[in-house]
């Protein structure tokens, strides 16, 4: 992977588990060490709003698995404080933690009484900012929420690669020439485990509704060849289908396949409950099919 410091990448591979801060708070030690357990390599954790002891948390609890963030938005968190935090949190699994830094969207930067305007030319001084004060996030351990275009090639210019969101197998192949041959790439795959299609496309329609109202995301679906006819009622079964894997252990084991063949290097599976609950259940029945190491390899 590509380094523009001359320091060596901290390789991933494999796959991850996705959640969020609010899912996990209170249990970052016990969520660790049971993705560990279950032979994942990595837990990625979003809405940290700029909040990256959670990151700590798990690392400190494990030895092998890394963790990162999902992203840490740079409206969120100045450079010098990220800097700041990202010590405690390496200090705690040394070389093990990943900064997923991006944009978001105009909602989160207003939350944070910010103007979203260039976001391209924010995150880039952003990065100039932490380069400048040498003590900063290291490349080889930045990534970047990327799915557009110019943002993955700033990533492959700027950081050891990056996370990818809502995406097909296809447009993982576009992102790969994007970003280059160089850089991590980890798109993030959402499965809605079910006892048959029915159940799974109610399940993903509850969590996808939000993504519709976001233009971030609207635009990258539309590159992928989705349509307004696709967002309309919740999204069309064709969209449904595509972005959330499901209902079967087998159909995600494909997919997971499908966008390693497309160029992913990391794979992060986003396992889909009711109620916003932890699928701490689903990881366990997935994690033989998906892992490729398991307790004996620990």
């Amino acid at each position: 992977m590509h380094q523009p410091s001359g320091v060596a990448v901290t390789v991933l591979s494999g796959v991850g588990v996705f959640t969020s801060a609010r899912k996990i708070k209170g249990r970052a030690e016990e969520v660790g060490r049971i993705a560990e357990e279950l032979g994942y390599d990595a837990v990625w954790v979003a809405d940290v709003r700029g909040d990256l002891t959670v990151l700590g948390e798990l690392l400190a609890a494990t030895e092998r698995i890394r963790a990162g963030s999902a992203i840490l938005s740079m409206w969120d968190l100045e450079p010098s404080a990220a800097a700041a935090a990202w010590a405690a949190v390496d200090a705690a699994g040394p070389g093990r933690a990943f900064a997923g830094i991006g944009v978001s969207h105009a909602a989160i930067a207003e939350r944070a009484h910010h103007v979203y305007d260039k976001p391209l030319t924010r995150l880039r001084g952003y990065l100039d900012e932490l380069d400048a004060m040498g003590t900063g996030i290291p490349h080889n351990q930045r990534l970047i929420g990327a799915n557009g275009p110019k943002m993955l090639q700033l990533a492959g210019e700027r950081t050891a690669g990056a996370l990818t969101y809502l995406v097909t197998p296809e447009r993982t192949a576009a992102q790969r020439r994007e970003l280059g041959p160089g850089s991590l790439l980890a798109p993030e795959v959402k499965v809605a485990l079910a006892a048959d299609r029915r159940g799974a496309r109610e399940l993903a329609r509850e969590h996808l509704a939000v993504y519709l109202t976001l233009p971030n995301y609207l635009g990258n679906l539309e590159r992928m060849g989705f349509t307004a006819e696709d967002f309309a009622d919740g999204g069309s079964d064709r969209l449904v289908d595509t972005l959330v894997v499901g209902p079967g252990i087998e159909d995600v084991a494909r997919r997971i396949a499908e966008h390693r063949d497309a160029g992913a290097d990391h794979v992060c599976l986003q396992v889909l409950s009711t109620g916003g609950t932890l699928p701490l259940d689903q990881w366990r029945r997935l994690a033989p099919a998906v892992c490729a190491r398991g307790p004996e390899a620990q």
